[in-house]
């Protein structure tokens, strides 16, 4: 599209760069809006000492669930379709769980999660490269356990008994709303907003939970982790026979192309096919011939004459079955 293309590109580099600045002047003041906002949170509350204990608490309800849930539910299930010891299984994605705490994204830790289970584990490489993208995007486990605990522990906060039904909804919008949620850090927090208009709760409470985010969201990414790994084991051991005879049958395959074509080459069937294997022989030596002739013309014409030579084998490829482009470049087959 020649000029109209670079105004685009010039167009699109000068906005990237307009709009990294804007994030850069929002973080560098966001510590200080989310200080007053738990801030004026805290000024509302009457009773801070029961709040905070209240808060201690629901931190502990959510470790708590988190650790059951990688514990008692994941090794559970990881044993009883693999019969495979799950704590094997997770020394094996310890470090993919570790670099999880850091980071506090699921996308970040992807490569680390597919290096563990390649080497360490020896999961199918096709079996992690459809499992764990997949997993990283929608199976947010931990998030969603975390999100109904925040919700039931806001019903508290403002007296709100919920109803069996009313449990029942957090739970599954939780679910689909964790599905929806970005594998970033605290990308919880923004859909944790329609879980509380689900029932009626509500959004602007979310600010309590703010100052304690930061550690149970590392704590909960790990666990998103530790279950896309899982995921990835338990798929790789319903499928490995299946993999393993795809793969026998794939080299089966080619060793029997590749022995027809030895075959075929070394003994003609026909005289026809023998006839046609020794033109194509006397053919090859004969632009072999050709080809050198043309390199010794290269070395001793002059350089007019040289050019002229070019552009007469250019110009007529069927006499000249061979072309180049400088004097310094080696003579290609045209045919080959």
């Amino acid at each position: 599209m020649g000029d109209k293309a670079i105004v685009m590109v010039q167009f699109f580099t000068i906005l990237n760069e307009v709009i990294m600045r804007m994030v850069q002047v929002i973080m560098l003041y966001s510590p200080f809006g989310i200080f007053f906002l738990i801030l004026g949170k805290l000024l509302e509350i009457d009773n801070l000492k029961d709040t905070a204990t209240s808060l201690g608490l629901y931190m502990t309800t959510v470790i708590s669930g988190l650790a059951i849930h990688a514990l008692g539910t994941l090794a559970l299930l990881y044993f009883v379709i693999t019969r495979k010891n799950p704590f094997k299984f997770y020394k094996g994605v310890f470090q993919a769980w570790i670099t999880a705490l850091g980071t506090a994204s699921s996308a970040a830790t992807l490569p680390i999660t597919f290096r563990c289970l390649e080497n360490n584990l020896n999961i199918d490489k096709r079996v992690t490269r459809f499992v764990l993208p997949i997993g990283a995007t929608i199976n947010m486990d931990g998030t969603a356990l975390y999100e109904a605990v925040a919700s039931i522990f806001i019903a508290q906060i403002n007296a709100k008994n919920l109803s069996v039904i009313e449990v029942f909804i957090v739970s599954l919008t939780a679910t689909l709303a964790a599905i929806g949620a970005a594998s970033v850090p605290s990308a919880g927090l923004v859909t944790m907003m329609l879980v509380l208009t689900s029932v009626g709760l509500p959004t602007k409470d979310i600010s309590l939970i703010l100052a304690v985010d930061w550690m149970l969201d590392r704590i909960r990414t790990s666990i998103n982790v530790l279950g896309d790994a899982v995921g990835a084991g338990i798929v790789d051991h319903l499928c490995r026979k299946e993999l393993a005879e795809k793969d026998a049958e794939t080299e089966r395959e080619l060793d029997e192309a590749v022995e027809e074509y030895t075959r075929r080459i070394s003994s003609p069937s026909s005289p026809t096919e023998s006839e046609r294997a020794g033109s194509e022989r006397r053919r090859i030596n004969k632009k072999r011939m050709s080809v050198a002739a043309a390199m010794r013309l290269h070395e001793n014409v002059s350089p007019l004459s040289s050019t002229i030579a070019s552009a007469a084998i250019a110009d007529h490829p069927k006499t000249f079955p061979f072309r180049t482009t400088s004097m310094n470049e080696p003579l290609e087959d045209i045919d080959a």
